[in-house]
């Protein structure tokens, strides 16, 4: 009776390996339930499963994210730690990682806490080395540190967002390689600001360009309002979307060709016919939730579809809740009551850049001179769709 079910066992085991052997169909559904990393690892077993993985890693077009608040437990800042762990989970293969963190446990080149002088900074080593290695050789990683962070908690992109004035957090979007979506990293200082440059990266001529995300750093520096306003010259004659913000700080890319200290501009140029954009500006007349409510809920004439949308805020570090009396996390949960399906991220910072631009059917309501493209004590809230 043992032989009989050994037998069986061995005939049943036989069948599963031939299977998973030979028939293309059953490996590549299997392998859909397994993260990205795993299918990396698991690509080298046979041809067989080499192609199968490949044919699946085509199929992960969604973006995904982690998010991380609250005081690490170790050495590093919440989000690196996090991150460490959560990437091995994602189902894809990361082509561009947007990373934000507060400005308030960063310094440098490495994350700390700088909670009091009387208190020990605790640093990590090298910050932009250890993100290296947690993602593929070839990902682009922008790192920004900022005076404030607006996040949606890792997960359904129901979740609520959440507005971080004070505290440590941050968050890390991960984008894949999309059909019909192009993404260029681009970083200008006053040195290498040139319009081949801006050619090159995709900033001024370029028909296909639809959304510009920047971020300008140490734009208090002698010189900064003068650079930024020649950018800003620049992007102004394209007719893409423009927004983003003034931040503290830039640890990834790192600097190549400026000096510790000088300003510059880092962002990304999204291009292609799937990429879609809109955006409305918070005036500083907007100064309760229902006002708030009512100007993003003008974004929904676009018509962007909720699938691969993400939702980007950036806020003068003079708002949030000391503007609306006391209320705590107003403008977040305006954006959520309208789009509750679409996650929000983005930033307080110490400038805002964007305007009110929405394209429906076929005109575009549209002001990008460059004078209003910067503001003050305003909240630019925009809708990018990746296809």
């Amino acid at each position: 009776m043992d032989e009989d079910q050994d037998l069986a066992a061995a005939l049943q085991d036989s069948k599963a390996a031939y299977v998973l052997s030979n028939v293309a169909e059953v490996v590549e559904r299997i392998l859909t339930f397994l993260p990205t990393k795993s299918l990396l690892r698991i690509a080298s077993v046979c041809r067989l499963w080499r192609n199968c993985a490949r044919r699946v890693l085509r199929t992960q077009q969604h973006l995904t994210w982690v998010s991380a608040c609250g005081p690490s437990d170790t050495e590093v800042h919440a989000l690196c730690s996090i991150l460490a762990q959560e990437v091995e989970n994602v189902f894809l293969l990361p082509k561009t990682v947007l990373a934000m963190v507060d400005c308030e446990a960063f310094t440098g080149q490495a994350y700390c806490y700088r909670q009091s002088k009387a208190k020990k900074s605790r640093h990590s080593p090298d910050t932009v080395e250890e993100l290296n290695l947690l993602f593929p050789k070839g990902c682009d990683i922008m790192g920004i540190a900022t005076p404030g962070i607006v996040l949606t908690p890792s997960g359904p992109s129901s979740n609520p967002p959440q507005e971080h004035q004070e505290g440590e957090a941050g968050f890390a979007i991960m984008l894949p390689s999309m059909e019909g979506v192009h993404i260029k990293p681009f970083h200008f200082c006053k040195k290498s600001m040139s319009p081949s440059a801006l050619k090159e990266a995709g900033l001024v001529e370029n028909p296909d360009l639809r959304v510009v995300l920047l971020f300008v750093y140490e734009a208090y520096k002698p010189g900064g309002a003068r650079f930024l306003s020649q950018l800003l010259e620049q992007l102004s004659k394209s007719k893409a979307l423009i927004a983003g913000g003034l931040v503290e700080s830039v640890f990834s890319p790192l600097r190549q060709c400026c000096s510790q200290g000088a300003h510059g501009v880092v962002g990304l140029a999204l291009s292609g016919p799937k990429v879609q954009g809109a955006s409305v500006l918070l005036d500083q007349d907007i100064s309760n939730p229902k006002e708030a409510e009512a100007t993003i809920r003008r974004l929904k004439a676009a018509k962007i579809p909720e699938r691969n949308t993400l939702g980007f805020m950036f806020a003068c570090v003079g708002r949030g809740q000391s503007y609306y009396n006391n209320q705590n996390n107003v403008e977040a949960d305006a954006f959520h009551k309208v789009f509750p399906n679409t996650p929000l991220f983005g930033l307080f910072g110490n400038g805002e850049i964007g305007c009110d631009r929405i394209i429906k059917d076929d005109y575009t309501l549209c002001d990008t001179e460059t004078d209003s493209l910067q503001h003050e004590y305003t909240t630019v809230m925009t809708l990018v769709h990746l296809g």
